[in-house]
Formats: C-alpha cells, sequence, structure tokens
C-alpha cells in the first residue's frame, strides 16, 4: 500500500476543468466528511431505524377495535335473540319487531300465534323470527 494517489477536481470555474494528482505517503492521512445539504437528510442519519412491527401498530390496533366494534359485538346480540327465542313459552308477553304486542298463546316449529285483543279474542300467526323481545321477562 505504499502507492497511494488522491484525485481531486479544481473548485475554480474560470479556469478549464483539470484533474490533478499527488502522491500520499503513509504517514500522511486524509479523512473525507461529507455535509449533508439537505435537512431531511440529516435527520435520516441520526434517527434509529424502527421495527416495522412497531410501525404497523396503530394499524393493527385500528383492525382488532374494528373487529370488536364491527363483527363481536352484533354477533352477541344474535345469541342473546337466539337464546331469547329458545326461552319462550306459553302466556309470555311478547313485542314484535313491527310494534304489535301480544300474549303468546302457541308455539309450533317456525309459528307463534299472538292474543292481540282479549275483548275480541283476535289471533295472529307470526314467525318465530318477527319476535323484537320479551316483556315479561323484564
Amino acid at each position: 500500500m505504499n502507492n497511494v494517489w488522491i484525485l481531486a477536481q479544481a473548485e475554480n470555474s474560470e479556469a478549464p476543468s483539470t484533474i490533478t494528482s499527488e502522491r500520499i505517503t503513509e504517514e500522511e492521512t486524509t479523512t473525507t466528511t461529507t455535509v449533508p445539504t439537505d435537512p431531511d437528510d440529516a435527520a435520516r442519519q441520526t434517527q434509529p431505524t424502527r421495527s416495522p412491527l412497531i410501525q404497523f401498530f396503530p394499524f393493527i390496533l385500528i383492525f382488532v377495535l374494528m373487529y370488536f366494534i364491527l363483527f363481536r359485538g352484533p354477533r352477541k346480540k344474535q345469541q342473546q335473540h337466539k337464546q331469547m327465542m329458545q326461552a319462550l313459552k306459553k302466556n309470555d308477553k311478547v313485542q314484535t319487531i313491527g310494534g304489535i304486542i301480544g300474549t303468546v298463546v302457541d308455539i309450533k316449529d317456525n309459528e307463534i300465534t299472538l292474543k292481540v285483543d282479549e275483548s275480541n279474542n283476535t289471533k295472529i300467526k307470526i314467525l318465530r323470527s318477527a319476535i323484537g323481545k320479551n316483556m315479561s321477562k323484564d
């Protein structure tokens, strides 16, 4: 490593561009430093890099919250409604999803007979899924 050469270009813009070389001995050492001209480059060089998991953590958190709000809540409500439908029995006072209030007279597979008016003995048949809530439990 006895022959080390440095190539440099003249900084004077008026002079023709020439490349000069000079020989350096082993005792002489030179260091070169570059000063970033863009402040963003300087900031990027000083900041440590983060792991990808930490960068995507807010997105992961948002998806978990969306799961609980959009999927878990309605599914839990459906299960409660299903349990309420299975627990229906004769003489329960119920409200349909249409707002009709009546008393359960008969329960068949998927059909429920409601007594709507006591004085006229008016009965209607509705589907089991049309029951909104059981008012006798409340």
